[in-house]
């Protein structure tokens, strides 16, 4: 039972490291969003950038 204590203890102790590690929660950001469009420009969700539209 002792054993069981100190590995739940210590998985416990390195998950904040572990998760920081690893990149944590929220800091993947992605690259480009829609915002960043310029102008003329639009978001292409599918390709996840900014595209600029064809002229008909």
């Amino acid at each position: 039972m002792k054993t069981k204590a100190t590995l739940a203890a210590l998985a416990l102790a390195m998950a904040p490291s572990v998760a920081l590690a690893w990149g944590g929660c929220g800091t993947m950001k992605p690259e480009q969003t829609a915002s960043a469009c310029t102008e003329g420009q639009v978001w292409d969700s599918d390709a996840r950038t900014c595209i600029t539209p064809l002229s008909s």
